[in-house]
């Protein structure tokens, strides 16, 4: 009897150790290809003219072309060329974001020692379907008694946008 209770055992434990050594199960895949996101310039920023001033200052040009000036004069009588950048990002309906510079500076076209410097930019998106128009202001600081003249920068500043 022992060595029927033996080879039941053994035949028992064979079948359970090779019960299930393995399963498969099916994957699917699938990708989605997207167009990439596109940014063109339409227009440049531009804080037309401002009267320099005894002390220093600074004037703000908001995305909707508004100036506002702090210490220094602006003249509404000689504006200049005033607007705010302006550009045209395609998207498709995905969502991003929109980097700008801490600073940008422009230079004196005669005397390139004397500089301006802008920065808090502001940025305000006018939202399409596919495509947004962007505009952007920034705020223009003086020096106290800022040389006269041309100020530029023909390099320009980076605005990066991004799928989130």
């Amino acid at each position: 009897m022992r060595n029927y209770t033996f080879i039941i055992l053994l035949c028992l434990s064979f079948s359970i150790a090779n019960a299930q050594n393995s399963a498969t199960a099916t994957i699917s895949s699938r990708a989605t290809v997207i167009d990439p996101i596109k940014i063109d310039k339409t227009l440049d920023l531009d804080f037309g003219n401002v009267i320099s001033a005894y002390n220093p200052g600074r004037v703000i040009l908001s995305p909707d072309g508004t100036r506002t000036a702090f210490g220094v004069q602006i003249s509404n009588s000689l504006p200049g060329n005033v607007n705010p950048a302006e550009a045209v990002v395609t998207h498709g309906s995905n969502n991003y974001a929109i980097t700008l510079p801490e600073r940008f500076t422009l230079y004196n076209q005669e005397n390139p020692n004397q500089v301006l410097i802008i920065n808090e930019f502001k940025v305000t998106p006018l939202k399409g379907n596919n495509s947004d128009v962007i505009k952007i202001g920034g705020t223009l600081n003086l020096e106290a008694n800022q040389v006269s003249g041309f100020y530029t920068n023909s390099s320009g500043f980076n605005v990066t946008v991004s799928y989130n």
